[in-house]
Order: structure tokens, then C-alpha cells, then sequence
């Protein structure tokens, strides 16, 4: 791989659930024009539904998302974008949805979404995963009694000391505290009470502090600041994410300068660009994304990057650095069953998961 090219990495659902992928797909994309070419599939491992690397290791992270024995898998990166198979553990759970690793690279987080519980897998100097050191299951439920029946882990976000966690079953994100020592979990109070039927599927923070949660359920976007007790207070009003129709919000970004958050909308299929000034985010655009249920995206320099799950594509678009919208690029480009994007670069570079 050349100084000048980069890497993006695809990960899907394979036949186990229902889908079209092999495994973990290669892309090659050009940074000057935004580009993505397929090079072919990178290897060949069971619904690898979201993905993340090592912050300084050429190592790649991948949930296999299996209903029932949940499985973690490492591989090591080729300068090529080869992938060689480096570990697997079980996650102790059902369906696992997300993980992500430590600022300090020592543990590796994974949410299990059906059954509710966050497993953490100590990391040595090599970052191979270890045997779990920890397993917390999550408690609570909701009203909408076909999706919060009991807890569903979507997403975890290390946060120095603290573990947040968005629990989608419970309307909670919560906050635990991670031993580094032992790899183990304590939980604290919730960082984040939402409202009854929000259904908290992800989060990001914005430059000045605060916190995005997206509602699932609730099809809403809210945003939330240090109450002083270790919890989060809202800190305005509630954003509906889309115009019209029936909407289940997916992913969240936040462009670095922090002037515009963006959520993707299933069911209405678009891609909202709010305008954030620090109290409030007000909607500035609905994009259509040329294709159906809008499942992951990632933000690189004016290159805007969505997976279509449904309709087997993947959206290039070009994001005005002005007004923070983005404009469709070209047609979107064929990829079977798509669910997680994870940029690489030869420098290292982490994107935010």
C-alpha cells in the first residue's frame, strides 16, 4: 500500500443471519477524489457486524454476531489489507453488536445485545485478546414490550476509568467502572436516565462536552451534560431525527469542529445534518442515501461513507464544509449485506467507533 492510499475494511452479515457477506470485505480508497474500488474479500469469518482496531497495533477487532454463542475475533493487518487470524473468544453472550478497546489498549469491551451484558477481555503487549476477566449483566426494561423486555447492550464507549454503556432495553446509559488491574467491572449509578421508549443505541461526545444519545426506539436525538454526580442532565429539548414516517436512528457522528452531528435513519432513509451551536442541534438537512436501512457510516475529511444494509450498497458523499451537508458522490456502490465500516490507514489512524 502505498504512502498515499488508504484502507477501508467492511463488515457485514454472513448467511448465519441472514445475509449475503462472506466476511470482512477490503476497499481501497483514494483520499484525493474519495473513491472506494473492492479488492475482495479479506477473510472469511461468521456475521462480523461492527469492527475496530488496536490504537497502535496493526490488529483488527471484529463481534461475530451470533444469536447464541456470542464470539470476539482478532487479526492481524497486513500492509496489503491482509487478514490473518490472530484469536477467538466467546463474549458470554447472545448477539453481540459492538466493542471497543481502552485508550490505554489494555482491555477489550464488547456489548452482547440479546442477552444484556458487557464482556471484557484483557489485551497483552501484542494485543491478543485474553480469556474474559469479566462479564456484567445489565438489568432493567422498557414499555415498548417487543424490544425492552429486559437489557440490550448496543454500545460501548470507554471513557478514562469509566465504561459507558447504551442499554436500548432498559433506557438507561450506564456508567461502570473499569479496574484496570483485574479487568473487572463495578457498576455506578446511570450516567444517562432517558425518557420511557427511547431506546439509547448509541453516543458520541462533541468537542465542548456534551453527550449525543440516539434513540432507537424513540427516533430522537437528545444531548446531556455533567450533572456533578457523575450523571448526565439534558441539556435542552428532544430533536425528532426525521420529517415524516416510521424511523429507527442508527448511527451518530460528530464532525471534529463540532459544528454538525449526524444521525442515519432507517425506514425514512436518509442521513439528518443537525447544526450544533452548544445548546442546541436543529435540523439542517434530511438526505436521501440512494439505498435502504442506513445501518453504519463514518466521517473521513470531507467524505461522508454509508452502509446500506438492505439494499447491499455502500453511499459515498461529499460533506460542504460550510453548510455541513452532505451531497451524494456517484453511485452507490454494491456490497453484500453491509453493517460496519472501519477506515486504515498505515499511520494508525483510530476512527471513533
Amino acid at each position: 500500500m502505498g504512502t498515499s492510499d488508504e484502507h477501508v475494511f467492511v463488515g457485514g452479515y454472513t448467511a448465519d443471519k441472514g445475509g449475503d457477506g462472506e466476511g470482512i470485505v477490503l476497499l481501497r480508497r483514494d483520499p484525493a477524489t474519495g473513491l472506494l474500488t473492492r479488492l475482495g474479500v479479506a477473510v472469511r469469518t461468521p456475521s462480523p457486524s461492527f469492527l475496530t482496531r488496536h490504537p497502535t497495533l496493526p490488529i483488527l477487532y471484529a463481534v461475530n454476531e451470533l444469536a447464541s454463542d456470542g464470539t470476539v475475533s482478532a487479526f492481524t493487518v497486513a500492509p496489503d489489507g491482509a487478514l490473518t487470524p490472530l484469536a477467538v473468544r466467546p463474549t458470554g453472550g447472545g448477539d453481540p453488536a459492538h466493542l471497543a478497546i481502552t485508550a490505554d489498549a489494555r482491555h477489550l469491551l464488547v456489548a452482547n445485545y440479546e442477552t444484556g451484558s458487557v464482556a471484557v477481555f484483557p489485551l497483552d503487549a501484542e494485543g491478543v485478546p485474553a480469556e474474559r476477566s469479566d462479564l456484567l449483566d445489565l438489568h432493567g426494561s422498557g414499555p415498548v414490550a417487543d424490544r425492552q423486555a429486559g437489557p440490550h447492550a448496543h454500545m460501548v464507549l470507554p471513557l478514562r476509568d469509566d465504561v459507558l454503556i447504551a442499554d436500548l432495553g432498559s433506557d438507561r446509559v450506564w456508567r461502570a467502572r473499569l479496574d484496570r488491574v483485574s479487568g473487572r467491572l463495578t457498576m455506578l449509578p446511570a450516567a444517562v436516565t432517558a425518557e420511557p421508549g427511547t431506546g439509547p443505541r448509541h453516543v458520541r461526545f462533541s468537542p465542548d462536552g456534551a453527550l449525543f444519545v440516539v434513540g432507537e426506539l424513540g427516533g430522537d436525538l437528545t444531548w446531556w451534560r455533567p450533572a456533578g454526580d457523575g450523571s448526565l442532565a439534558r441539556a435542552g429539548g428532544v430533536a425528532t431525527t426525521t420529517a415524516e414516517g416510521e424511523n429507527y436512528p442508527s448511527e451518530i457522528l460528530v464532525r471534529p469542529d463540532g459544528r454538525f452531528v449526524y444521525v442515519a435513519n432507517r425506514g425514512a432513509n436518509t442521513i439528518a445534518t443537525f447544526a450544533w451551536d452548544g445548546e442546541r442541534a436543529v435540523l439542517a438537512a434530511e438526505t436521501p442515501v440512494g439505498g435502504d436501512w442506513p445501518r453504519h457510516m463514518i466521517l473521513v475529511g470531507d467524505h461522508l461513507y454509508v452502509t446500506n444494509q438492505k439494499s447491499q450498497s455502500v453511499t459515498t458523499f461529499r460533506v460542504d464544509r460550510e453548510t455541513g451537508v452532505p451531497r451524494m458522490q456517484g453511485e452507490p456502490a454494491f456490497e453484500p449485506t453491509p453493517t460496519c465500516l472501519l477506515r486504515w490507514t498505515t499511520a494508525g489512524t483510530l476512527d471513533p467507533a
